[in-house]
C-alpha cells in the first residue's frame, strides 16, 4: 500500500546530527563554550526583524511556521522583534479569518508591531472610501494599477510603506543584526531586501510558499522578463539564505537561480508539543464505529470528488459499514467559496459524511482524541509538504493519504508505521488505503503507537527549526568580526 520514495534531504549543517529519513535534529548550538544561546560573542544581545504579514491571530495555514520560528528565536535568548498585519485586516477584510486562541500562544518576549496599510484593494464598502476614491474612482483605480506594475504586482504591496517606516524607527533607537522575511506575500521579500542593503545587515528568506512558480500545477506563473521575476532575481542575488520547506523545492529554485544554489537549505514545517501533547496509548472502542476525520482548511484544490468516492466504495466493507467522516476546519480561506464546499460535503451525508466546523488551535488535541484515523488529503505534486502532516504524526493515529504520490509530504510520511497509501490516485486505491487504515486501527497496539511517536519527535518545531537558529547566529557572528 505504501509508494516508494527518495529519502528527504534537508541538508544538515555541521555541528547537528542527521537522523536516517528525517530533518537534522539536535541542539544546533555551536561548540562555543560558556556561550549563551542568542547572545554575541561581545555578550550583546543578538536581535532580528522578523517579517511575516501573517501571525496570530490570523488563521492563514503559514501562521503556524511564523509563530514557532518568532518563538524559537526568543526560546534561544534573540530578542525578536516581528512586523505584520494590523488585526483588522483578519478580523474585517478576510471576513473574521482569525484565531483568537492563537495570539495567547507567542512567547510574551517577542515585540509584535502592528503598523497601519494601505487596504485599497481589499476595501469593498463605498461607505468606507476615502474622499479622493469617491469622486474620482477610476483616476485612482488607474493609479493603483499603475504603482502595480511600477513597482510590484501583488496586492499586498499597501503593507510596504508601513512597514518600512516603523522598521527605520526601531532600528533607529537599536539596530538590528539580522532581517529574517516569510513568503507569502512577498512583498516582505523586497521589504527584507531593501531594509538589508540600507542597513547593511544580512537578510534571509523564508520561501513557505513558491513566488513565481504554482506548486500546486508545476506551472511558472511569472517568466523570465516580468517584474515579478525580476525581483525575485534580486532578491536571491543579495540575500544571506535561501530557506525552503521541501527539497523539491529548493531544487527547483537552485535549477531556476544557479547562482544563489550554494546559499539554499530546507527547514522543514514541524509539530507543536504544546497544541498536540502527548496522549496515552487508547485503542478505538470496539463497540462503536470507527472515527475517520481531517483536520484543516477545505479549499476547491483538494481531490474532493475522489475522496468522497473513495470513502463511499470503502463504506462497502463491513470494517467501515458504519463509520463517520468527520471534517472538521473552515470552509476556504475566502467567504465566497464557503457554500460551495460545504455543498459538496452535504452530498455525501448519506455516508456518514459530517461537516463539524472550526476549531481553535487550543483545541485541536481534542478533535485528535475523539478521531481514531486521519485522512491526509492535499492538492498539489511535488513540491507540496502541508504543515498538518506532522501534527498527524503526532497524534500517533493511522494516517489515510489521499493525494499525488510524489508530493514532498509522501518523503515526511515514509517510515511512519501507520501510514496508509496507495501508488495512485484514483477511487478504488483511496477505497483500498481506508479499508487497510480501519484494519490497522483495530489492530493498532502500543508497541506501534510508540513507533509512531518516536518518528513523529524527529519534527518537532524545536527538531526542525534549532539547526537554522544556530546557522543565523554564526551568520551575524561572521558578519560583526
Amino acid at each position: 500500500m505504501r509508494p516508494h520514495h527518495n529519502p528527504l534531504d534537508p541538508r544538515p549543517t555541521e555541528g547537528s546530527t542527521q537522523v536516517e529519513g528525517g530533518p537534522a535534529v539536535g541542539d544546533g548550538l555551536p561548540d562555543r563554550a560558556g556561550a549563551d544561546p542568542g547572545v554575541s560573542t561581545s555578550g550583546r544581545q543578538l536581535r532580528v526583524l522578523y517579517l511575516s504579514f501573517f501571525f496570530p491571530p490570523s488563521r492563514a495555514s503559514g501562521v503556524f511556521r511564523g509563530r514557532a520560528t518568532a518563538n524559537h528565536f526568543a526560546q534561544a535568548g534573540w530578542d525578536v522583534t516581528v512586523i505584520t498585519a494590523p488585526r483588522e485586516f483578519f478580523s474585517y477584510y478576510l471576513d473574521k479569518a482569525n484565531d483568537p486562541t492563537l495570539e495567547a500562544t507567542v512567547d510574551p518576549r517577542v515585540k509584535v508591531e502592528r503598523p497601519p496599510m494601505n487596504t485599497y484593494h481589499w476595501e469593498t464598502d463605498v461607505r468606507r472610501f476615502g474622499r479622493l476614491r469617491k469622486n474620482f474612482p477610476v483616476v485612482t483605480d488607474r493609479f493603483y494599477r499603475r504603482v502595480l506594475s511600477s513597482f510590484l504586482p501583488e496586492h499586498y504591496v499597501g503593507w510596504i510603506p508601513g512597514l518600512l517606516a516603523r522598521a527605520f524607527k526601531l532600528h533607529a533607537k537599536q539596530r538590528f543584526d539580522l532581517v529574517v522575511a516569510t513568503g507569502n506575500p512577498f512583498v516582505s521579500f523586497a521589504a527584507a531586501w531593501a531594509l538589508g542593503r540600507t542597513w547593511r545587515v544580512p537578510y534571509v528568506v523564508d520561501y513557505r510558499d513558491a513566488w513565481t512558480f504554482n506548486q500546486f500545477t508545476e506551472e511558472v506563473r511569472f517568466g523570465e522578463g516580468t517584474r515579478t521575476a525580476t525581483w525575485e532575481a534580486r532578491v536571491l542575488r543579495d540575500a544571506a539564505e535561501i530557506v525552503f520547506v521541501n527539497d523539491g523545492m529548493r531544487q527547483w529554485y537552485a535549477d531556476r537561480y544557479p547562482n544563489a544554489a550554494d546559499r539554499m537549505t530546507v527547514v522543514p514545517n514541524g509539530w507543536e508539543p504544546e497544541f498536540v501533547g502527548r496522549p496515552a496509548f487508547s485503542p478505538p472502542d470496539p463497540d462503536r464505529p470507527l472515527r475517520f476525520g481531517y483536520l484543516g482548511t477545505v479549499t476547491p484544490y483538494l481531490p474532493l470528488d475522489i475522496l468522497f468516492d473513495g470513502w463511499r466504495r470503502a463504506r462497502e466493507h463491513p470494517l467501515l459499514a458504519d463509520a463517520e467522516f468527520n471534517i472538521h476546519g473552515h470552509l476556504g480561506f475566502f467567504p465566497e467559496s464557503a457554500a460551495a464546499l460545504r455543498e459538496s460535503i452535504e452530498q455525501h451525508a448519506d455516508a456518514g459524511v459530517r461537516f463539524r466546523g472550526a476549531f481553535g488551535k487550543a483545541e485541536a488535541a481534542g478533535v485528535y482524541a475523539q478521531t481514531d484515523v486521519l485522512v491526509f488529503c492535499v492538492p498539489g505534486a511535488k513540491y507540496v509538504t502541508s504543515g498538518k502532516v506532522f501534527e498527524y504524526m503526532a497524534s500517533g493515529k493511522p494516517v489515510v493519504s489521499v493525494h499525488k504520490p510524489d508530493i514532498a509530504a509522501a518523503e515526511v510520511l515514509r517510515d511512519y508505521p501507520l501510514w496508509y497509501a496507495g501508488e495512485q490516485l484514483d477511487a478504488e486505491t483511496v477505497a483500498q488505503s481506508f479499508i487497510a487504515a480501519a484494519e490497522g486501527a483495530r489492530k493498532c497496539d502500543e508497541t506501534q503507537y510508540n513507533a509512531a511517536l518516536a518518528h513523529a519527535d524527529n519534527y518537532t518545531r524545536s527538531a526542525t527549526l534549532s539547526p537554522w537558529e544556530a546557522r543565523m547566529r554564526a551568520l551575524v557572528e561572521e558578519r560583526s568580526r
